[in-house]
Protein backbone atom coordinates (compact mmCIF):
# COMPACT_ATOMS: atom_id res chain seq x y z
CA UNK A 1 0.00 0.00 0.00
CA UNK A 2 2.72 2.47 0.91
CA UNK A 3 0.21 4.55 2.80
CA UNK A 4 0.67 6.11 6.14
CA UNK A 5 -2.20 5.81 8.53
CA UNK A 6 -2.98 8.82 10.67
CA UNK A 7 -4.39 8.20 14.12
CA UNK A 8 -5.37 10.84 16.66
CA UNK A 9 -5.02 9.61 20.23
CA UNK A 10 -6.99 11.50 22.85
CA UNK A 11 -6.37 10.81 26.52
CA UNK A 12 -5.47 13.04 29.43
CA UNK A 13 -2.80 10.64 30.71
CA UNK A 14 0.51 10.70 28.92
CA UNK A 15 1.42 7.16 30.00
CA UNK A 16 -1.71 5.83 28.30
CA UNK A 17 -1.05 7.79 25.08
CA UNK A 18 2.54 6.44 25.04
CA UNK A 19 1.32 2.88 25.52
CA UNK A 20 -1.20 3.22 22.73
CA UNK A 21 1.41 4.66 20.36
CA UNK A 22 3.71 1.71 21.14
CA UNK A 23 0.94 -0.77 20.36
CA UNK A 24 0.07 0.98 17.09
CA UNK A 25 3.63 1.39 15.91
CA UNK A 26 4.67 -2.13 16.77
CA UNK A 27 2.25 -3.43 14.16
CA UNK A 28 3.10 -0.89 11.49
CA UNK A 29 5.53 -2.25 8.93
CA UNK A 30 7.63 -0.65 6.24
CA UNK A 31 4.61 -0.35 3.97
CA UNK A 32 2.20 0.89 6.54
CA UNK A 33 3.57 3.69 8.66
CA UNK A 34 1.43 4.79 11.56
CA UNK A 35 1.50 8.54 12.21
CA UNK A 36 0.14 9.53 15.60
CA UNK A 37 -1.05 12.89 16.85
CA UNK A 38 -2.12 13.47 20.43
CA UNK A 39 -4.67 15.55 22.29
CA UNK A 40 -5.22 15.76 26.03
CA UNK A 41 -8.82 16.99 26.27
CA UNK A 42 -12.05 17.03 24.32
CA UNK A 43 -11.65 20.54 22.97
CA UNK A 44 -8.16 19.81 21.64
CA UNK A 45 -9.52 16.61 20.14
CA UNK A 46 -12.10 18.53 18.11
CA UNK A 47 -9.55 21.11 16.93
CA UNK A 48 -6.95 18.49 15.95
CA UNK A 49 -9.51 16.26 14.25
CA UNK A 50 -10.88 19.04 12.07
CA UNK A 51 -7.48 20.42 11.11
CA UNK A 52 -5.46 17.20 10.74
CA UNK A 53 -8.31 14.99 9.48
CA UNK A 54 -6.96 11.68 10.80
CA UNK A 55 -7.98 8.29 9.41
CA UNK A 56 -9.14 7.24 12.85
CA UNK A 57 -9.62 8.75 16.30
CA UNK A 58 -9.06 6.88 19.55
CA UNK A 59 -11.01 8.81 22.15
CA UNK A 60 -11.14 8.44 25.91
CA UNK A 61 -14.71 8.61 27.23
CA UNK A 62 -13.84 10.69 30.31
CA UNK A 63 -11.93 13.79 29.24
CA UNK A 64 -11.40 17.21 30.79
CA UNK A 65 -12.85 20.41 29.23
CA UNK A 66 -15.16 18.57 26.83
CA UNK A 67 -16.37 15.03 27.50
CA UNK A 68 -15.51 12.33 24.99
CA UNK A 69 -19.05 11.81 23.72
CA UNK A 70 -19.59 15.56 23.27
CA UNK A 71 -16.28 15.92 21.43
CA UNK A 72 -17.19 12.95 19.22
CA UNK A 73 -20.55 14.47 18.30
CA UNK A 74 -18.88 17.73 17.31
CA UNK A 75 -16.28 15.94 15.20
CA UNK A 76 -18.96 13.83 13.49
CA UNK A 77 -20.98 16.95 12.61
CA UNK A 78 -18.05 18.22 10.55
CA UNK A 79 -16.26 15.02 9.55
CA UNK A 80 -18.86 12.25 9.67
CA UNK A 81 -16.64 9.77 7.83
CA UNK A 82 -13.79 9.72 10.38
CA UNK A 83 -14.25 6.57 12.48
CA UNK A 84 -14.13 7.10 16.25
CA UNK A 85 -13.06 4.34 18.61
CA UNK A 86 -13.86 5.02 22.25
CA UNK A 87 -11.87 3.53 25.07
CA UNK A 88 -12.37 3.65 28.80
CA UNK A 89 -11.61 1.83 32.02
CA UNK A 90 -15.36 1.49 32.55
CA UNK A 91 -17.91 -0.27 30.38
CA UNK A 92 -21.34 0.37 31.84
CA UNK A 93 -24.50 -0.19 29.82
CA UNK A 94 -24.91 3.58 29.45
CA UNK A 95 -21.36 4.05 28.19
CA UNK A 96 -21.71 1.26 25.64
CA UNK A 97 -25.07 2.58 24.44
CA UNK A 98 -23.72 6.09 24.05
CA UNK A 99 -20.54 4.82 22.37
CA UNK A 100 -22.72 2.91 19.92
CA UNK A 101 -24.84 5.90 19.07
CA UNK A 102 -22.03 8.45 18.66
CA UNK A 103 -19.01 6.40 17.68
CA UNK A 104 -17.91 3.36 15.73
CA UNK A 105 -16.31 1.16 18.36
CA UNK A 106 -15.40 0.67 22.00
CA UNK A 107 -12.63 -1.13 23.84
CA UNK A 108 -11.67 -1.34 27.49
CA UNK A 109 -8.32 0.21 28.36
CA UNK A 110 -7.10 -2.99 29.96
CA UNK A 111 -7.56 -4.81 26.63
CA UNK A 112 -5.77 -2.22 24.47
CA UNK A 113 -2.79 -4.43 23.65
CA UNK A 114 -4.89 -7.32 22.33
CA UNK A 115 -7.94 -5.43 21.06
CA UNK A 116 -6.65 -2.18 19.60
CA UNK A 117 -5.13 -3.69 16.42
CA UNK A 118 -8.34 -5.63 15.71
CA UNK A 119 -10.49 -2.59 16.40
CA UNK A 120 -8.39 -0.35 14.14
CA UNK A 121 -8.57 -2.88 11.30
CA UNK A 122 -12.34 -3.17 11.65
CA UNK A 123 -12.95 0.59 11.73
CA UNK A 124 -10.67 1.27 8.78
CA UNK A 125 -12.74 -1.27 6.85
CA UNK A 126 -15.86 0.73 7.73
CA UNK A 127 -17.05 -1.85 10.25
CA UNK A 128 -17.96 -1.18 13.83
CA UNK A 129 -16.17 -2.84 16.73
CA UNK A 130 -18.09 -3.52 19.92
CA UNK A 131 -16.73 -6.76 21.37
CA UNK A 132 -18.83 -8.45 24.01
CA UNK A 133 -17.73 -6.79 27.21
CA UNK A 134 -18.07 -8.54 30.55
CA UNK A 135 -19.79 -5.97 32.70
CA UNK A 136 -18.57 -6.05 36.27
Amino acid sequence: MGDSMRILIVDDHEAIRRGVIRVLQSRGNVENVVECAEATNGEEAVDRALVWKPDLILLDVFLPVLAGFVAASEIKQHQPHIPILFFSIYATDEILKEAGSVGDGFILKETVVEMLPKAVDALLQKQSFFPAVDLQ
